[in-house]
């Protein structure tokens, strides 16, 4: 296969170009650098089944080959980025969705759009479900990026009624493994990094707000398994373990031996309490479930860490 994959440069992009390469298939990498990085990918250089091009989705797609998929994996997602960047956001996803869309459809190329668990927003039924309709709030700090994802989906099943694309959406749950942004803002990256530096650890409210947190490998090959399976979703890709703040902060300091406790601060605005996938779809459809424990997952993710920060 010949796959397009937009932010192929970012954390979820980068795996999903070296599971791709590792099959045989052929893969494009589209990525404005906004926030992904070369890094990921530089070490695919002189694979000939491999090529970069620096393009900003939300202008005008274009590439010569045909292609079997396209993989819209574009957006910054962290909530560090929801007021630093809010249009880039808005644009990559409505904008960059559409292109991304337009491309697939010229093509005839099977489509795959990365929606996100904050569809949901600060969720009223728990665990999530597929066919929860969310409860997000349009004007708040997060809805750019919230607001954003509910129109890319609607907008795929859009190109699906109207023109018979062959789409897929996948829902994706808190994620974590190596090459997340050291500065990403995101909890897991916020407390290895204050961990390896010795510093406490920041709990916002009093920590009993909840994530599941996936590890990458298992998240990609829930992906891959979408792509090529005949569900068109929605599906929720996550972890069903659900772990608190307080406890994570803890399992942190405990792994990486770091002595200097945790320190507590206001929780952010619209900030979800409760986060968990239901997963009986994916289990059904994608035979799908993950297998690496948070400890375990924890563990990698930490040795990453400490050989990009040097301590």
């Amino acid at each position: 296969m010949r796959i397009l994959i937009t932010g192929g440069a970012g954390f979820l992009g980068s795996h999903l170009t070296d599971r791709f390469l590792a099959e045989g298939h052929e893969v494009i990498v589209l990525d404005n650098l906004i926030t992904g990085s070369l890094d990921n990918v530089i070490h695919n250089y002189g694979n000939p089944h491999f090529q970069f091009i620096k393009h900003d989705v939300t202008t005008y797609i274009h590439v010569p080959w045909d292609l079997d998929a396209v993989l819209h994996f574009a957006s910054p997602a962290s909530p560090k980025d929801f007021p630093a960047i809010p249009i880039p956001i808005l644009k990559v996803n409505s904008l960059g969705t559409h292109n991304a869309l337009g491309l697939a459809l010229a093509k005839r190329a099977r489509f795959l759009l990365a929606s996100t668990s904050e569809v949901y927003g600060d969720p009223l039924v728990h665990p999530q479900p597929e066919t929860y309709w969310g409860n997000v709030n349009p004007i708040g700090i997060r809805g750019v990026y919230d607001e954003a994802k509910r129109f890319a989906e609607a907008l795929t099943m859009a190109y699906r009624r109207a023109h018979g694309l062959d789409t897929r959406i996948v829902r994706i749950f808190n994620t974590y493994g190596p090459r997340m942004r050291l500065d990403d803002g995101r909890v897991i990256p916020n407390f290895v990094s204050q961990a390896l530096r010795g510093e406490p650890l920041t709990v916002y409210g009093d920590g009993s707000q909840t994530r599941s947190f996936c590890y990458v490998d298992d998240e990609i090959e829930g992906f891959v398994r979408l792509l090529m399976s005949d569900e068109p979703g929605p599906v929720n890709i996550g972890n069903t373990r659900e772990t608190s703040m307080l406890e994570l902060a803890e399992l942190v300091n405990r792994l990486t031996g770091n002595d200097a406790g945790i320190t507590f601060l206001p929780l952010p605005k619209d900030d979800p309490k409760v986060r968990r996938p239901d997963i009986t779809k994916a289990r059904e459809s994608l035979g799908w479930e993950p297998t690496i424990d948070l400890e375990e997952g924890l563990t990698r993710t930490i040795a990453w860490f400490r050989e990009r920060l040097r301590v």
